[in-house]
């Protein structure tokens, strides 16, 4: 019987397959890391005090980078090229959603509209990554090799996502409900089809490595589809949703070392 746990299993006991999970997830997650240190590093003036906060997010996804990489080495493996049909990061900015590479990489400062793409684009990423690492911890939360590492990247994740929703919700009383609404709903509805493409292109690749005959294949694909056509009918709504989170202040501290993982 097909489940998360069951594939999630086949993949980490694959040397193969483990090695291009890993340069995925580690290539995504510093990605992010250069993406939310570009943004402390150009935030506006008036909104200088999320500059620390922006940092500590960007912080934590170079962590996580370290964590993946760390992983490979465990392993006696290094990490391999990321076929670009699964980067999530890259395919999203094709579409237009977050802030554009090119911007980032300029030295003209972000305005305060930039600041709540930032923010909206990141509430519904990370509600993508928070989800997928709860059911890892839910599966794997005590597996001997990755365990750990997925239980200190799910408490992150955890913490990034309030960090966006405690955020939008101050710029919302501050009268900028509509244009947040706006940015997240393009934003959800973008990211729901990038999942699906990524999700069928990491699979595809998977099955190939761990030689899937081509029913479990095709089974795999429709349920990543049909996953995909209940998130397009309604789904999509649970991440533009926004609520006072139980952590408040989440990235308000330093980032959590953790040295053995470094």
């Amino acid at each position: 019987m097909l489940s998360a746990r069951s594939l999630f299993q086949e993949i980490v006991d694959n040397d193969d397959s483990f090695q291009l999970f890993c340069s995925i997830a580690a290539g995504g997650e510093t990605q992010g890391g250069w993406e939310n240190a570009r943004i402390a590093a150009l935030v506006p003036d008036s909104m200088r005090h999320l500059a620390p906060k922006i940092t500590r997010h960007g912080a934590d996804e170079d962590k996580h980078g370290r964590i993946f990489h760390a992983l490979l080495r465990k392993r006696g493996l290094s990490a391999v090229a990321v076929p670009p049909e699964t980067d999530y990061t890259m395919l999203l900015e094709r579409r237009g959603i977050g802030l554009a590479h090119a911007r980032l990489r300029a030295e003209e400062r972000l305005t305060e509209d930039d600041i709540v793409v930032y923010l909206a684009h990141s509430r519904v990423t990370e509600q993508r990554a928070a989800d997928q690492m709860d059911m890892l911890v839910r599966h794997f939360g005590d597996h001997p090799l990755v365990g750990k590492a997925i239980r200190v990247i799910s408490h992150d994740e955890d913490g990034h996502l309030a960090y966006c929703h405690e955020e939008l919700l101050r710029l919302a009383r501050e009268g900028r409900g509509r244009t947040i609404q706006r940015v997240l709903r393009e934003s959800a509805l973008a990211e729901i089809a990038v999942y699906r493409d990524v999700s069928l292109a990491v699979m595809a690749h998977m099955g190939r490595l761990l030689h899937w005959p081509a029913p479990k294949s095709a089974a795999i694909a429709a349920g990543i589809r049909g996953t995909y056509a209940y998130e397009r009918f309604a789904g999509w709504h649970r991440m533009i949703s926004l609520s006072p989170p139980e952590r408040r202040n989440a990235l308000g501290g330093a980032p959590t070392p953790v040295p053995e993982f470094a």
